[in-house]
């Protein structure tokens, strides 16, 4: 599928209503427990999903779309919410991915990008030339990869519980 800002709209107005249908009230041993070893648990993710909200997507595509002659990003810190998301609850943490979100959907709407625009460019500390249509659909790519990891991570607290249909439940095994 080609990138268009608003079928990626979609799906990043659908994340927190889906986050929160998925994992309000949930009992602490589908919060807090991971898949073993340098594995992230459910409040871990969302807590990810807010510093990228705060610091990477609308940050960065006003960069790419600004006038400055320096447009290198900033490296993400990919393990931040371990620090942020201290002393909060799993409902805090929806709560301010949605606000979050609504915020920057709002920015993202008053940039009125261009076709144009998409293929303006920036450097990424890592991966050098990216354009903003390549952030923007990285930020819908990213929603729908941590949305199945969350599904993947409460899957696996059941792994040793199905018995036989683990054959039958792949992603008990990914």
């Amino acid at each position: 599928m080609a990138y268009h800002l608003k079928q990626a709209s979609e799906i990043l107005e659908r994340t927190p209503n889906t986050l929160n249908a998925m994992l309000s009230n949930l009992s602490d041993a589908w919060i807090y427990t991971n898949e073993g070893d340098n594995t992230w648990s459910v409040f871990d993710i969302v807590g990810h999903l807010i510093h990228g909200e705060k610091t990477d997507w609308i940050i960065r595509a006003k960069m790419i779309l600004s006038d400055s002659e320096n447009k290198t990003f900033e490296s993400f810190d990919r393990f931040a919410q371990f620090e942020n998301s201290k002393g909060k609850t799993l409902q805090q943490l929806l709560e301010a991915f949605s606000e979050l979100r609504a915020k920057n959907l709002k920015a993202l709407k008053q940039l009125e990008i261009t076709e144009s625009q998409l293929d303006m460019k920036a450097t990424h500390p890592e991966l050098g030339e990216v354009t903003l249509k390549e952030l923007l659909a990285t930020w819908v790519a990213h929603d729908l990869g941590h949305m199945a990891q969350i599904a993947r991570v409460m899957a696996k607290q059941y792994k040793d519980e199905v018995g036989p249909w683990e054959a039958f439940i792949p992603i008990l095994n990914k």
